[in-house]
């Protein structure tokens, strides 16, 4: 797989599902993971036993090991993510915080990681920082990340209907196609 594509929201079909579907439209071999069709558990219930040993994790037959297997063979990664009272949904902070059982005691898989390339496409009308922040983490270098305001669109993000607007999917269609142009130059 070359592209692999996160939709982080838990909605159904709302504006971070429909950009998921569109990028997966626009890249090859990719593949699409939607929170909205399966759970990752949140660490706690449990007396972490991942880190004494990482096939341990109560959750470990979730879709974490999954996700982050998938993103460490892909040559791109893509989050889509919703604002939810100024910072990423738990959806997120839960895939973050799981990431420990899967790379815990192998430094080699976090590298390869890292080094895969992220871009994010947020669902966002305040509070930006926050998210510079919390993706900064995820990659080697600086977040590449495209803000979508859902008033700059004359849109609320809660309707859904964000490509509806021209504007705002003229913008991520340039986000994806200025990634491909990068990538075939290399």
């Amino acid at each position: 797989m070359k592209t692999t594509i996160i939709s982080f929201s838990s909605r159904k079909n709302g504006n971070c599902a429909q950009i998921g579907k569109l990028i997966q439209s626009m890249t090859e071999e990719s593949v699409l993971f939607d929170f909205s069709e399966f759970e990752v558990h949140a660490c706690g219930g449990c007396n972490y036993e991942c880190f004494k040993k990482r096939e341990a994790c109560t959750y470990i037959d979730d879709m974490e090991c999954k996700l982050l297997e998938t993103i460490t063979q892909s040559e791109a990664v893509y989050f889509v993510l919703p604002n939810y009272c100024d910072y990423p949904c738990a959806n997120f902070f839960i895939f973050n915080e799981r990431s420990q059982c899967y790379f815990q005691g192998r430094p080699e898989l976090l590298d390869n990681y890292l080094k895969v390339p992220k871009r994010s496409i947020v669902i966002s009308n305040t509070n930006e920082e926050n998210f510079v922040r919390a993706l900064g983490y995820q990659s080697e270098k600086e977040p590449e990340i495209l803000f979508l305001s859902a008033k700059k669109y004359g849109k609320k993000s809660i309707a859904g209907d964000l490509l509806t607007n021209e504007r705002a999917l003229g913008d991520i269609k340039e986000f994806i196609n200025n990634d491909h142009q990068k990538s075939k130059r290399k």
